[in-house]
């Protein structure tokens, strides 16, 4: 590689951002350069590496870059080794501040380091003011706080200079002393003016805004401190270089009581431990990990990544409280051997020992409250609360109406009352009837028919249990009907047999035999049953159907069912409510939302709080109208029990966000999101995901952002890859809108490695477009062109013709923009092959016709760049009249003011004038495309001799002459 690729790949390497791509690409570049022998390129490239290590996350590589370039400078100076000399002096603070945190590296290295400092700032004419700093940096380390104090005050007093730290982070470390001294009130009070004015430095604000976390925090500015915590972390979270950081931050969350998001931030960067940036990074980190895992229940599962022979796996919260805690106190006893204190071991001891401190301060966008973290499970979408299924196969409510148990009632008297009361939904009135059966019948010899009725109301209790107790309900109902049987009553016991057959379709191996029964019993009572028992007995054998997913036949039994129905208002509310169900698992749109309605009518006379909500929620997701299905929501939330919002929530955000109310989608399912958690239900994770959108929609991208993290998080956790990665391209998006190109790049990058497999290639190719955009936006054109030429090969392969052709004129255009003018004319065949393909289609469609059209625009602008002016004009004549065929007429209007530069450039202005002012007459006052005509409209009218009318024409746009 010559020489003059080599300093364009480190001109490249020293624009990329912070972190192991960069550093990859830089120790490529050194190796060659050493080959090379140039060095003054060993040198540069050395320098640049010494940044790229400090802020990359390996400091310990600086050590070896800063050595090499401080003794080739001392050995055999050279000219252009004094551009570098600010620098070389400037490093003198990272290696200070490195040394400190690698027990390793004795004190006294650190010390002669410092010296060395001093005497080169002294001799280069420099103030002392950046070394008293560092001298109190390594007194503070130590503990020393006589001699700490005496640093400070000299750094305090000494003018500041050109090697200086910068307006922040100067005031960040005075922040810090101030803190650690109690001082809080004052510490944000030198901050204010620090964050009132412009920080670009790389590790501002996100450095003090960290510092103030406590300041903020003891002088009880909540919104302050918890704002502060949300842009920091935010900067901070990508940066494996900020590990010590965000430990602070994790220690943040669990003082202010918010374990829960403690604990996102802790797995999110748990697997940062195996690779952290120094020992002292990871002691802090472990040291506030193991202190907010000690805040959640100990059974608690936290997933930990695989790194070099431990697998992957779910660690219990407590077992890895007590690992990381002994990580940490073994690092601080390496640090107090090496400095000869206890100090280091008393602020880990501090950490350590961190929990909740004064009231609770709401910190995440996710949730509304401050719930216990539960286990965490998959990535279900979380669905309604459990229900009492009555005594017809239906859903009954928790309905609170009191009931009264009469005194002498009889025991056939109270347990028709029993039944009464299952048949309205009124659990808590079954409970205590039995209950009361039980205290004055339960010894009592009794009728047959009796112990049956008993034994068939205890089935009725026992059936709205799920997963293991549904056993216990199957065989309560087995005794039932065998009691029913033997009594005999044919009739009782095929409505037992029904209600048994409903339950067995619930389970695997149950299900053939539950369907016979439900089936017999339906036909049996349709004989032999009134017009209730007949309708009940077929609303039992469509929920049969429903268990196994046989939705037709499940409708044909509700249809039976509704002709009997009304002689009992529960029953025609159950069957509406089950009807409207199967009618929107077979997506018959118009029935549904008649059906729908419907039940919200009949429940709605009733006063169930359980069933309105299920029909208004139905009806809700029927609606057309996303202002209907907001309304049908509200009458829901109104009605339902506390255990049945969760699902409101997540209706009612939807529907609001389909009604483009975003900001007040947020506040329904950010509380749809708490409730999940709160009930440790499955989900959260996609809840986190629509919620992130919603904040996107809102506008309120950084709490987008948050809660799009912890979305991908719970969704990698829980194994969903496909949603994990759809949440992953919102997250790109989001960043791309924070101006956080770099994270926007690296999770499109991953989603490229991901979407791997053939049938993934559209989706890929779309990723690295994508990709290539942005890169493109930001001026980074070499490499969007390598983007582009992979989503077009990408979109080759898939078979999307007119995606491939979009994609090569973009690469084509970027490499025209790079200044790489060889390779974007090599670029042109690519071009003119992928528009080949689409050529001569019968009917063209449009967006053919524009791509075509727009490709051909931009070959001709790299055969301008070429000065093959005539080549150029062959490409754009006619491309006008076809883009207005479509009606892309601000295009075409482009081309056209194009086409009038390349006339003027050919000679032909009069054809140019011709051209340009009728196109300048159909163009927006003031717009740029205008005063690009304006402009070459005035050359023209030059070019012919006619200086007034350019003048005139330069005038009326505001064009200056030249």
């Amino acid at each position: 590689m010559a020489d003059d690729d080599l300093w364009r790949m480190l001109y490249e390497i020293d624009n990329m951002p912070y972190g192991p791509g960069q550093i990859a690409a830089l120790e490529q570049l050194l190796r060659r350069a050493d080959v090379s022998e140039d060095r003054h390129l060993a040198f540069a490239a050395r320098i640049t590496g010494t940044t790229a290590y400090v802020y990359g996350g390996e400091p310990a590589k600086s050590f070896v870059t800063f050595s090499w370039c401080l003794a080739e400078y001392d050995r055999d100076p050279q000219p252009y080794h004094q551009r570098y000399t600010h620098q070389l002096l400037w490093f003198f603070k990272y290696m200070v501040t490195a040394m400190l945190k690698f027990p390793e590296l004795p004190l006294d290295r650190t010390y002669a380091v410092l010296d060395d400092m001093e005497r080169r700032y002294r001799e280069s004419g420099h103030t002392l003011q950046a070394v008293y700093k560092h001298r109190y940096l390594v007194a503070a380390h130590l503990g020393a706080e006589v001699e700490a104090a005496e640093w400070y005050r000299r750094w305090m007093t000494t003018p500041r200079d050109a090697l200086s730290d910068c307006a922040g982070c100067d005031p960040t470390t005075q922040v810090e002393h101030l803190a650690g001294t109690g001082r809080h009130d004052e510490a944000v009070a030198l901050a204010e003016p620090v964050l009132a004015g412009r920080l670009s430095c790389t590790e501002q604000p996100q450095a003090i805004l960290t510092a103030l976390l406590t300041p903020y925090r003891e002088t009880g500015r909540a919104d302050a401190a918890r704002n502060a915590h949300r842009e920091a972390y935010r900067r901070l979270r990508g940066r494996l270089a900020d590990l010590w950081e965000i430990s602070d931050h994790i220690e943040f969350c669990t003082v202010t009581g918010n374990e829960a998001r403690a604990l996102e931030l802790v797995e999110r960067h748990l697997d940062w431990l195996d690779r952290a940036p120094t020992p002292a990074a990871a002691m802090h980190f472990a040291a506030a990990a193991s202190a907010a895992l000690r805040q959640v229940p100990a059974e608690l599962a936290v997933h930990r990544r695989a790194a070099g022979d431990r697998a992957a796996a779910d660690v219990p919260a407590g077992v890895l409280a007590d690992e990381l805690a002994g990580t940490a106190t073994a690092l601080a006893e390496r640090f107090d051997a090496r400095n000869g204190t206890a100090h280091q071991s008393g602020l880990i001891a501090r950490r350590l020992a961190a929990g909740p401190v004064g009231e609770h301060l709401p910190l995440s966008a996710s949730l509304r409250r401050r719930p216990v973290p539960a286990q965490r499970g998959g990535a279900a979408v979380p669905g309604g609360s459990g229900s009492t299924p009555a005594p017809d196969g239906g859903t009954a409510s928790a309905t609170p109406a009191p009931v009264t148990v009469p005194a002498q009632a009889g025991a056939d008297e109270l347990l028709a009352l029993a039944d009464e009361c299952w048949r309205t939904h009124r659990r808590d009135g079954l409970v205590a009837v039995l209950r009361a059966f039980d205290e004055r019948y339960g010894d009592a010899e009794l009728p047959a028919g009796t112990r049956a009725w008993r034994l068939e109301l205890r089935a009725g209790e026992l059936s709205e249990q799920d997963g293991d107790e549904v056993g216990v309900a199957i065989e309560a109902n087995r005794a039932a009907l065998a009691a029913w049987r033997k009594v005999p009553d044919p009739l009782r016991a095929q409505v037992v047999a029904g209600r048994l057959g409903t339950l067995l379709c619930t389970t695997e191996e149950g299900a053939e035999e539950g369907l016979a029964l439900a089936r017999e019993s339906a036909e049996h009572l349709a004989e032999h049953g009134d017009r209730r028992e007949r309708a009940a007995a077929w609303d039992r054998l469509a929920v049969a159907h429903v268990h196994r997913g046989q939705w037709s036949d499940a409708l044909d039994a509700l249809d039976r069912a509704t002709a009997g129905a009304d002689v009992d208002p529960w029953l025609a509310g159950r069957v509406a409510l089950h009807r409207t169900h199967v009618l929107e698992q077979l997506e018959r749109a118009d029935e549904f939302r008649e059906a729908a309605a419907h039940a919200r009518r009949l429940t709605r006379e009733l006063g169930d709080g359980e069933m309105l909500t299920a029909a208004c929620l139905a009806h809700a997701r029927s609606a057309d109208d996303p202002a209907e299905a907001v309304t049908a929501c509200d009458e829901a939330l109104a009605a339902a029990l506390a255990a049945a919002r969760l699902p409101v929530r997540v209706t009612r955000g939807r529907a609001l966000l389909a009604a483009d109310r975003a900001a007040e989608a947020v506040e329904d399912l950010a509380e749809a999101v708490t409730l999940c958690v709160e009930q440790g239900l499955p989900g959260d994770a996609l809840l986190r995901w629509e919620l992130a959108n919603a904040y996107r929609l809102a506008g309120r991208l950084g709490e987008a952002a948050e809660v799009a993290e912890e979305a991908v998080l719970g969704l990698d956790r829980a194994g969903a890859q496909a949603e994990a990665d759809r949440c992953r391209h919102l997250l790109a998006g989001i960043y791309q809108g924070l101006g956080e190109i770099d994270p926007a790049l690296a999770l499109l990058e991953q989603l490229a490695e991901n979407l791997d497999g053939p049938d993934n290639l559209p989706h890929r190719a779309q990723v690295l477009e994508e990709a290539g955009g942005i890169l493109y936006d930001a001026d980074r054109d070499a490499v969007a062109a390598q983007k582009f030429a992979a989503a077009a090969a990408a979109y080759r392969l898939a078979g999307h013709p007119v995606d491939e052709l979009r994609a090569r004129r973009r690469e084509l255009l970027a490499l025209h923009w790079s200044g790489d003018l060889p390779a974007a004319a090599a670029a042109i065949e690519r071009v003119d092959e992928a528009a080949g393909t689409l050529a001569g289609l019968p009917d063209e469609p449009p967006v053919v016709t524009y791509e075509r059209a727009m490709a051909a625009d931009a070959v001709a602008r790299v055969l301008t760049a070429e000065d093959r002016v005539t080549a150029a004009l062959d490409r754009v004549t006619g491309l006008p009249e076809r883009l207005r065929s479509i009606e892309a007429f601000g295009e075409a209007a482009q081309v056209e003011v194009f086409t009038g530069e390349l006339l003027l450039r050919d000679g032909r202005p009069e054809e140019a004038e011709r051209l340009l002012r009728p196109v300048l007459g159909g163009l927006p006052s003031g717009s740029r495309p205008a005063a690009q005509a304006a402009w070459l409209l005035a050359r023209a009218l030059d070019d012919q001799g006619r200086p007034a009318e350019a003048a005139k024409i330069r005038a009326e746009h505001g064009i200056e002459e030249d």
